[in-house]
């Protein structure tokens, strides 16, 4: 059986690494819409740019970025718009409790800081959704902080260059040590860009391109033949999958009912067509009609709905009803009926899209089916 080649152990060369990382980044780096010349950052759409990209993809982040920054191009006009139209401006992003902190964290920077971004990772941790790593970005980016800035990127670029074999958990005080490390008082912003699109472009999860790395020199993992396999990541958890059932619930005017979320918890604040609760047990139909918003001919529309949230999947069917709009609800503030053709002017979650588009059918000239798309 072949050996695997032994894993060097040499501390890296740090004043090097930093060279050749920059010398890279001015060649290759990517020209994405927040980046600017250095010195003339605006933290704003740092700050923006860097909340979007949690949990997004750069490609994906883009046309919310521009359409955020068209619509509000300043924190004062972020702070002062009304959180339902941030909560629809953010739709198709997933996450929104990012939303709702983007909007309080743009209102305490008015409120409390004159519009003015706080310009050190310390105080911008003070704000809403701002967590380690966004504050070191923010700073680092925005304000020329020497500050480590420590996404999945750079843990695995780090994680290689240090051959890191050990499990993650064990290996991340040995990469931020070297984050630290590596971090310089020249060009701070660049630095972390210039990591981030290393492993976002180069040092990639599963295919690395070591042969154009800048640093595959200096990487422990690179001559073992096998630099995909570091750092070493723990197997994945499995999903638990929750069960709900939907009531799409048309009024005798043709139009459907919705009802607003709690403005805490899952999806908070947003619109959402009535459902039962999410729970593991499945539904069955006569347990699930109990729940229902009113009394009507329920029926069951074939097929389910099935959408994944970070920590569960969810599947979903959907009972259609008619109703008298003005005669068969309660009064509550939290319902509102809306025309099919105007659902895209809501705050509807994809999982909820997606449950237009089922109930409305897969033809494309379905009224409303464009608008929920």
């Amino acid at each position: 059986m072949r050996e695997s080649p032994q894993i060097q152990t040499v501390a890296p060369d740090v004043a090097r690494i930093r060279r050749r990382l920059l010398a890279w980044y001015d060649a290759h780096g990517r020209a994405l819409p927040w980046r600017t010349p250095v010195g003339r950052a605006d933290p704003y759409r740092v700050w923006l740019s860097e909340v979007m990209l949690q949990q997004t993809t750069v490609a994906a982040a883009i046309p919310y970025y521009e359409a955020f920054v068209a619509r509000w191009p300043t924190v004062r006009d972020l702070a002062e718009a009304d959180l339902d139209a941030v909560l629809h401006a953010w739709q198709g992003l997933g996450y929104y409790a990012r939303a709702h902190n983007l909007h309080a964290a743009a209102r305490i920077v008015v409120r409390d800081h004159e519009g003015r971004f706080p310009d050190n990772a310390e105080s911008l941790r003070s704000l809403p959704g701002v967590g380690e790593y966004t504050a070191a970005a923010v700073a680092a980016i925005a304000f020329s902080r020497t500050e480590a800035v420590v996404d999945s990127n750079v843990v695995r670029v780090l994680g290689r260059l240090l051959a890191a074999d050990e499990p993650l958990d064990v290996a991340d005080a040995r990469i931020r040590a070297l984050a630290r490390e590596l971090a310089p008082s020249r060009r701070p912003g660049d630095h972390a860009q210039a990591m981030m699109d290393l492993g976002a472009t180069v040092c990639a999860p599963r295919a690395p391109i070591c042969g154009v790395c800048p640093l595959s020199g200096d990487c422990a993992a690179f001559p073992t033949g096998r630099p995909e396999s570091f750092p070493r990541r723990p197997p994945k958890a499995l999903r638990p999958r929750r069960q709900g059932v939907v009531f799409w619930t048309l009024g005798g005017d043709g139009r459907v009912l919705l009802r607003k979320r709690p403005l805490t918890g899952l999806l908070a604040g947003l619109m959402e067509f009535p459902s039962t609760d999410w729970r593991e047990k499945p539904w069955g139909i006569i347990e699930a009609r109990a729940q229902a918003p009113a009394k009507a001919a329920w029926r069951l529309i074939e097929g389910t709905v099935r959408h994944s949230f970070t920590h569960f999947d969810l599947d979903l069917a959907v009972l259609s009803g008619r109703v008298d709009a003005e005669t068969s609800l309660g009064c509550c503030s939290q319902w509102r009926w809306c025309a099919l053709e105007r659902l895209g002017d809501h705050a509807l979650p994809t999982v909820m899209r997606k449950v237009a588009r089922h109930a409305l059918g897969h033809d494309p000239s379905a009224v409303g089916l464009g608008q929920v798309s």
